[in-house]
């Protein structure tokens, strides 16, 4: 009998007998192709949700949240400033003292310019750019393919109801039509700022106090990367609005276009939104032209902001932003889709900087000339 029991035949017969899935751990189901495909669904729901809460919270929080980034984007914009006086032996407290009160004097004049160029102009533009918008549709009604009234007029309707809902104003633009609201705001960004402008390098540092080696390192990367971006941004976009504003109104004289300077104005404020405020700018500016002066007239000033355009995006951006800035436009345009129903008009302004930061982190997240390995370019393998 002993010998039956250790003959090798039966143990294979009896090995046989046993099913091999009733051996395997309960954990192997999530090792096959299914159960990888269902981790990573779990996976997906969770960031879906943690990204909503957030969301959720900036949206409750805008006027919190909005001083905040505007109070760090400003700080990182005059950071070559503080380092310049801190270099040269000027105390800190002085030293953000000065810095706090040109930003402020800055801001001030800014708003007191815009307010005085279009004060008494304003409503004259509104009306000069509703009348071409109705010369423009009555032109569309004389043609073979025109759509009937009625779809225009709820096209109208459409846009209208979308422009004065709640969620086209939600955010920041409801905020700031509150003057009490406004008040606060700026009074917190400010008080931000100071903090920022005197400690932001002792403050950035007792954030990075978890990290420990290629972590701190990493973190360090991103930290100056953001404030190199976001100053840059500032910088060149505020340069470039100018230049632009300077350029358009040049031209608009040179036409003789009426409302040249409130016209200057709007292209100064719309280049801080990419893409779409050029565009609505040259559109204002056209209208205006076809009701003024005629369809030829409409059509010059249509070239002169296409040629200041492109002259911006040729050689004003790469040399005041260079490649920090350098964003693909579809994704300008996802970030200020998704900043103007989070924030407003003021989410549009703050999306692409935010965006443009976070690509740059991408870029130094391995070192710094090292992106992090999925954002790296392809390498041609030769056959």
């Amino acid at each position: 009998m002993g010998l039956f029991r250790n003959d090798p035949q039966r143990v294979v017969l009896e090995s046989h007998d046993v099913d091999p899935r009733a051996t395997r751990p309960p954990w192997s189901l999530w090792a096959d192709g299914f159960g990888k495909l269902g981790i990573r669904s779990v996976q997906i729901i969770v960031v879906g949700i943690v990204v909503a809460a957030i969301i959720f919270g900036l949206q409750f929080l805008t006027l919190v949240t909005i001083p905040l980034t505007i109070a760090l984007i400003l700080a990182c914009a005059f950071a070559p400033v503080m380092g310049w006086m801190r270099r040269r032996g000027v105390p800190a407290v002085l030293a953000t003292v000065l810095t706090l009160l040109a930003i402020v004097l800055l801001l001030s004049g800014v708003g007191w310019l815009i307010v005085w160029a279009v004060r008494n102009q304003w409503d004259e533009l509104y009306d000069q750019a509703v009348d071409g918008i109705q010369t423009v549709i009555a032109w569309v009604q004389t043609l073979p393919f025109a759509p009937t009234q009625e779809q225009l007029d709820g096209w109208v309707d459409g846009i209208l109801d979308f422009v004065t809902s709640a969620q086209f104003g939600s955010g920041a633009l409801a905020g700031v039509s509150a003057i009490a609201n406004f008040v606060t705001g700026f009074v917190l960004m400010v008080t931000i700022l100071f903090f920022f402008l005197k400690d932001g390098p002792q403050m950035w540092e007792f954030v990075l106090r978890p990290f420990r080696g290629e972590s701190y390192l990493r973190a360090r990367r991103i930290g100056d990367k953001t404030v190199g971006v976001l100053g840059s941004y500032v910088r060149g976009t505020a340069t470039v609005a100018l230049v632009d504003a300077v350029g358009i109104l040049i031209g608009l004289l040179i036409l003789g276009v009426p409302l040249a300077i409130p016209l200057s104005v709007l292209v100064f404020l719309l280049a801080f939104i990419p893409i779409v405020g050029a565009t609505v700018a040259g559109i204002i500016a056209a209208l205006v032209a076809l009701v003024a002066n005629g369809w030829v007239n409409a059509l010059f000033v249509v070239g002169v902001v296409v040629l200041v355009n492109q002259l911006e995006g040729n050689f004003l951006q790469p040399v005041l932003m260079g490649r920090s800035m350098k964003l693909h436009a579809f994704v300008i345009l996802v970030a200020l889709t998704i900043g103007t129903v989070l924030g407003g008009i003021v989410g549009a302004v703050l999306a692409v900087p935010i965006a443009a930061a976070a690509w740059g982190a991408i870029q130094v997240w391995d070192g710094a000339d090292r992106p992090a390995r999925w954002a790296r370019p392809k390498r041609a393998v030769a056959h």
